[in-house]
């Protein structure tokens, strides 16, 4: 039997969706930490100049994870990748960056910011380079987790270096054209992606996805080191690097054997990962006990847990963006493999996706603090129906046209511009200031594990049914009868998260650094 990502194509462009809504969970909340010592805050050319060096680091962190999506299926066909492989790619990123998030960020606090913002953008290069010249699936793999634990260095330093470093009435400027940056990441993944796989650059393929990310890094590096203030935070508080890595491999051994499962079926030892797994966060969380219990900072404060909104927001925003990272992965593998489009022309699909969200992102922005929790509950509901009318279009395995698909992808684009960017300040409208930087922190790293979770399950369920319903090579109909399930499963994920939601506080948090 054919493998199914190895007759076309090439991926999705918009886990940029998924990701720009992850990203933009990220956004700086009340700073509950000791302050900053650093130097005088810059403006003019120079804080211009600067700003460019660390947008510049958070673009590449979205478009890296949306272009890969894009490239995914011609990885397939040129690495001998299988369908659990493909998965890993992606996920091995996504959960690697979560992994890596809020110790990132206390690196930064401690060390500096501005060394950390180029050590991390000169690990992201270096990986960039390994993951292009990866002989094997299994190197790629290791390579993209590398990837996004350097990005996970990188990317809570743009906030810190914000916050630190520039003037109030340049900081809230600042924090403006990241949002932008997000907007336009989202766009240029699809179209970018497609480009670079469909041009084949000196012959070089999906390689050149990786290999561009190495001259812009190199003149970000040289710029960065000459206009970058340094800042770092008057805290001694020491690192929870046990609970990170704690926590990261219990998420691993239960994904493992879920990912897994075409390869390997479910035999004993996928219940031994399971119960390992268990077990492996037992124990990060007696362990973060201990750290509270002394006073130090964990990663995780289970005392979060007993905070309502706290508790309920980690519900809605696994089952938010777990839906989102394999609905994209899915409909691109349908795109190329089911319906014999090219990148370019996939990433011309999805576009309409980023557009959506970027005509409502601002919207929901600015009604956020009347109307946050309405606004996320519309917004989900909006996504859930947009899967819908999907399914109904790709369910009977003929290839849809364009407008048809645009205009649902379009639909779904909207309810993520609504929800996503206020997502953690609705939730942290519930929680006391003293705790809202730590949760914020967590709230972001959440988000990550959600979609790895989401691309583990839905992923796999959608190249089961993929290769499970094929007579022989898997043609339209088996993939359209795969995405089907995949969309109706995420439908009702919004529909629950939209219920989820009606629990959590009516307006978003104010009092954001920005």
């Amino acid at each position: 039997m054919a493998h199914p990502l190895t007759q076309s194509g090439h991926s999705v462009a918009t886990i940029a969706a998924m990701v720009a809504g992850m990203t933009a969970s990220q956004t700086p909340q009340e700073d509950t930490r000791a302050p900053a010592a650093s130097s005088a805050p810059i403006s003019g050319a120079g804080a211009s100049v600067a700003l460019l060096v660390v947008l510049f680091g958070s673009f590449m962190d979205l478009l890296d994870a949306t272009i890969v999506t894009v490239a995914a299926p011609a990885i397939a066909q040129d690495l001998g990748a299988g369908d659990a492989q493909i998965q890993w790619m992606i996920a091995a990123y996504v959960l690697a960056l979560g992994a890596a998030l809020i110790t990132g960020g206390r690196l930064g606090d401690q060390y500096g910011r501005k060394r950390l913002f180029m050590a991390g953008l000169a690990g992201f290069m270096l990986t960039s380079a390994l993951c292009a010249l990866a002989a094997d699936p299994g190197m790629l793999i290791g390579m993209r987790a590398a990837q996004g634990l350097t990005a996970g260095i990188m990317v809570p330093q743009v906030f810190g270096i914000i916050r630190a470093s520039f003037a109030p009435g340049e900081r809230a400027k600042a924090f403006g054209a990241y949002g932008a940056v997000q907007g336009l990441a989202s766009v240029a993944g699809p179209l970018l992606g497609g480009l670079l796989v469909e041009g084949n650059l000196f012959d070089l393929g999906w390689r050149t996805i990786f290999w561009i990310n190495v001259p812009v890094s190199i003149l970000a590096l040289i710029i960065g080191a000459r206009v970058l203030p340094e800042s770092r935070s008057a805290s001694t508080a020491r690192l929870d690097l046990l609970g990170a890595l704690l926590a990261a491999s219990g998420i691993l051994l239960l994904l493992l054997p879920v990912i897994q499962t075409e390869t390997w079926g479910w035999t004993w030892a996928s219940y031994v990962l399971l119960a390992a797994g268990t077990i492996v966060l037992a124990v990060f969380l007696a362990h973060e006990r201990r750290l509270t219990g002394r006073g130090d900072e964990p990663v995780f404060d289970p005392a979060l847990l007993r905070i309502r909104a706290f508790a309920i927001g980690l519900c809605a925003s696994v089952l938010f963006f777990g839906g989102l990272g394999p609905y994209f992965l899915t409909l691109s593998v349908y795109l190329q493999n089911g319906t014999d489009r090219t990148a370019w022309e996939t990433g011309l699909v999805i576009l309409p996706y980023a557009l959506g969200s970027i005509i409502t992102s601002g919207l929901g922005v600015a009604l956020a603090a009347r109307a946050g929790r309405a606004l996320l509950i519309t917004g989900s509901l909006t996504i859930a129906a947009s899967h819908l009318v999907l399914w109904a279009i790709v369910r009977d395995g003929n290839d849809p046209g364009y407008w048809h698909l645009a205009l649902a992808l379009f639909v779904g684009g909207l309810g993520l511009g609504l929800a996503a960017p206020i997502l953690v300040n609705v939730v942290l409208a519930g929680v006391p200031g003293r705790s809202a930087g730590a949760a914020g922190g967590v709230l972001a790293t959440v988000n990550q594990i959600g979609g790895a979770i989401g691309i583990a399950v839905l992923g796999t369920a959608f190249f089961t049914a993929v290769t499970g319903s094929a007579a022989g090579t898997p043609g339209p109909a088996d993939h359209g009868h795969a995405l089907g399930i995949v969309l109706a499963v995420s439908a009702v994920l919004y529909s629950v998260a939209a219920l989820v939601m009606l629990a959590l506080p009516k307006t978003a948090a104010e009092h954001v650094d920005q």
